[in-house]
């Protein structure tokens, strides 16, 4: 990207990023294509005015700190200097999950919803936010639930379990914290349908800067004006939907692109074990066959696991298309010859077996 491209999508961005709450995408034209993307003109870029933190970047572009850590491993997490540059995120694959509801990707600290449609109808778009989740001895957990009830400005009643733990750090706990600008559910609160007290809920000015961070007892941690805004487009009953894939495979305009994230904490896979994994999810998405694809592009997305989708096959268009564009009058013929199949790497061989990895969506 040159100077000048770049200097406009700083502008760009310091016009529109401060502004919204989710990041609202449209949903691909093709309706089996699985990829996303917010700046269609290539990577955003943003440059600080002032010298802050990567946070308060994450913060004001609705980013989550290991996902804006992540993108921008070369630039100091607690000093960005005035003028240096901040890579944003731009492109994202959808979970592989229902798209209804609520879907939470606990791998990649990111929340997505799907707002109601008339019955039969594909959704138009999708919201994505960042979030908080539990941390190793506090998991998330996994599986299909809904929102079972909603709280306006909530009492926290602290397990017994997590008062001696903040006991033991000479930080005590009162038996119910009141609503205020330190109650850690901040100002609205979605109870899960599940045992153990489980939300979705806001965060209190203390831990803030946890959004994006495995740092929670269980609960899902938004933003203070993400959760308000959530809050109203939600009803009771809307289905939710946990899942920890870590790694995502999807298409866009006929491109086949991964996307890989950090293994939670806790969570150990080597580099064999996460290619197998992709292996898996990109014959899926392809007929169950898998293509020539460009293997070092897929190795680099798999070690780096920036979280930002790498295209690694192109494919031809169906049938149809290429039709639709050779039907041209021939008042006015097109000299340009039809696109060619090119491979960008050599093939390698099928898998012997078919990993089914715990998060991903099966059905039920």
């Amino acid at each position: 990207m040159n100077i000048r491209v770049l200097l406009a999508f700083t502008i760009l961005l310091s016009v529109i990023g401060g502004h919204a709450n989710a990041t609202t995408y449209a949903m691909p034209a093709n309706s089996s294509d699985t990829v996303i993307t917010q700046y269609p003109d290539g990577m955003p870029l943003t440059r600080a005015d002032e010298n802050e933190t990567l946070l308060d970047v994450a913060r004001r572009f609705l980013l989550g700190q290991t996902e804006i850590v992540r993108l921008n491993p070369d630039v100091d997490r607690w000093l960005v200097k005035k003028g240096e540059i901040v890579r944003l995120s731009n492109k994202r694959i959808l979970p592989d999950s229902p798209h209804n509801g609520i879907t939470l990707n606990i791998s990649e600290y990111r929340m997505y919803y799907y707002p109601p449609t008339k019955k039969g109808q594909a959704p138009q778009q999708v919201m994505s936010y960042a979030h908080g989740v539990g941390r190793q001895d506090w998991k998330t957990p996994l599986g299909k639930t809904k929102v079972a009830r909603k709280i306006m400005n909530p009492e926290w009643h602290p397990p017994e379990s997590i008062r001696r733990e903040h006991a033991a750090n000479g930080d005590p706990l009162p038996v119910i914290v009141p609503p205020g600008p330190h109650n850690p559910l901040g100002t609205r609160a979605l109870y899960l349908d599940l045992p153990g007290e489980y939300r979705i809920h806001g965060t209190d000015i203390d831990k803030i800067n946890g959004i994006g961070m495995q740092i929670t007892h269980g609960c899902v941690r938004m933003y203070p004006k993400d959760v308000e805004e959530l809050y109203d487009l939600v009803a009771v009953g809307t289905p939710v939907y946990i899942v920890k894939q870590p790694i995502k495979v999807g298409w866009l305009d006929n491109v086949l692109y991964v996307e890989a994230h950090p293994d939670l904490e806790g969570e150990e896979t080597t580099m064999d074990q996460r290619f197998a994994v992709a292996l898996g999810l990109i014959q899926k998405n392809n007929n169950q066959e898998l293509p020539d694809f460009d293997q070092q592009s897929l190795n680099k997305a798999l070690k780096e696991q920036s979280g930002e989708p790498i295209a690694i096959y192109e494919r031809l268009p169906p049938l149809e298309e290429a039709e639709a564009s050779a039907s041209i009058p021939a008042a006015a013929p097109v000299s340009t010859p039809a696109p060619v199949q090119k491979p960008i790497a050599k093939p390698v061989p099928k898998p012997t077996r078919k990993p089914s990895p715990d998060g991903y969506y099966h059905g039920g």
